[in-house]
């Protein structure tokens, strides 16, 4: 990966030809977004639009076919790019990427109902297939069934995701490149300031308040949270000298155990409140030797 992001620096056309190659791919999509990301953060904006027009191109073709991501996930990465570039924060990123999410999620749902509505005919068509079986349950299964709105807001949230992490690995490639350990520290030591944790939280709790078609919008808020609490996990596990095996050990059961993710939000909504890795480096300091 380094070598690709070497290559991409290179010059302007290489940047163009790596993105636009990779956009127009179903898998590496994400790799385009990604070195749209880099050249942004290193070079200014005025430079990454050139990129940016370029790997538009197949992306609007695979919209035209039915899937709008690369379109989206460019935008949105182009913007917490910008964001990251002129506050060199990546509290202000997150927010940027939380309003990349709920605006495609609202765009979606204004001029995309035709592409909402396939994902949703697609849903009926694998849930009814599944109460065709012996031992499938119509009712409960029906009951499964997602409304436009959820569906809106679940793409929301997988766009705001997608463009974090595209922008993660823009901005551990530049430090890879020009500023060697840089990513690890700022990663580290990411930790959200007290009223933005609270307008973020108050932000969510209102949309989850207005019931099962907003949970989704809700979790796109509380996802700034999310990679808060990533932060500081790897942030104590630094701190601590634990090997790696631990950080593997926590996101398999982030993944698998639900009432973890909720911990890991509350973890990260005291930690911008008490700085929770500042007490413990505190505490290591003011032991005796």
């Amino acid at each position: 990966m380094r070598g690709l992001a070497e290559y991409v620096m290179r010059g302007r056309s290489q940047a163009v030809i790596v993105s636009v190659i990779a956009t127009g791919t179903v898998l590496f999509a994400w790799v385009g977004a990604a070195v749209l990301a880099l050249v942004t953060l290193r070079q200014g904006p005025s430079q990454s639009s050139h990129v940016l027009l370029w790997a538009m191109l197949p992306a609007i073709v695979m919209a035209a076919m039915g899937d709008t991501g690369p379109v989206t996930t460019l935008l949105g990465v182009m913007l917490v790019s910008m964001v990251l570039r002129s506050t060199t924060s990546w509290s202000w990123a997150l927010v940027a990427a939380v309003a990349s999410g709920v605006v495609t999620a609202v765009v979606l749902l204004t001029f995309g109902r035709g592409y909402i509505d396939e994902i949703l005919r697609l849903l009926v068509q694998v849930l009814e297939q599944l109460a065709s079986q012996p031992n499938g349950d119509a009712s409960k299964l029906a009951a499964l069934t997602p409304t436009a709105l959820q569906v809106a807001g679940l793409l929301g949230l997988s766009n705001a995701f997608t463009v974090v992490m595209c922008l993660m690995l823009a901005r551990w490639w530049q430090a890879q490149l020009y500023n060697p350990g840089g990513f690890r520290q700022e990663f580290h030591s990411l930790r959200l300031a007290p009223q933005l944790s609270i307008v973020l939280l108050v932000a969510g709790l209102a949309l989850s308040s207005l019931g099962p078609d907003y949970r989704l919008w809700g979790a796109m808020v509380a996802l700034p949270f999310v990679f808060a609490g990533f932060a500081l996990v790897h942030g104590v596990a630094a701190q601590r000298q634990m090997n790696s095996s631990w950080l593997l050990f926590f996101y398999i059961s982030w993944l698998l155990f639900d009432p973890l993710k909720g911990v890991l939000v509350v973890l990260a909504i005291v930690d911008s409140w008490i700085d929770i890795r500042g007490r413990l480096a505190s505490k290591q300091n003011q032991k005796p030797d």
